[in-house]
């Protein structure tokens, strides 16, 4: 029965790994939340795709850098099904910016990167925790990066947000078990159009060839490999909790 489904709500999931993600879970029988801020269609074929499943999705345009859509988007998962059993904290920015160029970041770039890749992590929690310790049971994965351990990636507060992001699920984990259970997922690079649009196809190409020829296993990760150990987080590993692992094909090694 659907009403009997598994319930995850996925943040920026309209593509990329958030996509991927809801995905997995979707052929795995979990009803999910499909959320966007601004790619509708996007968010609406992920939709389609995980119904096909013979699942339920919500579509939620919300920003979840603001507290009260963060809040809203909960309760509308409430309204439709009455249970949140599993949170991804997918939803991420960065402005690619080198790390020597320190006129290239403003206070405001500092701003939004945090509040989407670390106000909005606190904020989904802080909103789904009620719900979890009441049914005595949740998983919460966030999506780091290697760049919150390397300290390399496509700017400065890219890096800090993805470190304090780390933290942050140390911390929480300690705080919120033994119901539920907080793990990080920290990927090295992704191949996805977000890569693309930011670097340029050119560089991308580059990259993604430097990538497998300097890497251990040789491999450029897409996001559908990343997804297999998100899932793995939210309904394996249930003795697993503040764990950060590295899904990069060895590239923190290099």
């Amino acid at each position: 029965m659907a009403e009997q489904r598994k319930v995850a709500i996925v943040t920026g999931s309209a593509a990329g790994l958030g996509a991927a993600t809801a995905l997995q879970l979707a052929a795995k029988g979990w009803n999910v939340v499909i959320n966007y801020s601004r790619s509708e269609a996007d968010a609406k074929e992920t939709v389609a795709a995980c119904e096909a499943e013979g699942v339920e999705a919500l579509l939620v345009q919300a920003d979840v850098g603001d507290d009260a859509e963060c809040r809203d988007m909960v309760a509308q998962t409430m309204a439709k099904w009455g249970r949140i059993d599993a949170l991804v904290n997918n939803a991420g920015t960065t402005k690619f910016v080198k790390h020597d160029d320190l006129d290239g970041l403003t206070p405001e770039d500092f701003e939004r990167i945090f509040r989407v890749n670390v106000f909005a992590v606190y904020q989904m929690i802080h909103a789904v925790t009620p719900h979890m310790k009441a049914a005595g049971e949740g998983s919460i994965v966030n999506i780091s990066s290697i760049s919150g351990i390397t300290g390399a990636g496509s700017s400065v507060a890219y890096t800090a947000s993805k470190g304090a992001v780390n933290m942050m699920t140390v911390s929480l984990a300690r705080a919120l078990a033994p119901e539920i259970r907080v793990n990080a997922v920290c990927p090295g690079f992704i191949g996805t159009r977000w890569q693309v649009n930011g670097v340029g196809a050119e560089k991308y190409d580059q990259l993604v060839r430097n990538v497998e020829a300097n890497t251990p296993l040789q491999h450029a990760n897409t996001p559908e490999e990343i997804a297999e150990t998100v899932v793995w987080f939210v309904e394996g590993a249930r003795w697993v909790t503040g764990e950060t692992l590295l899904v990069d094909s060895g590239r923190h090694l290099v």
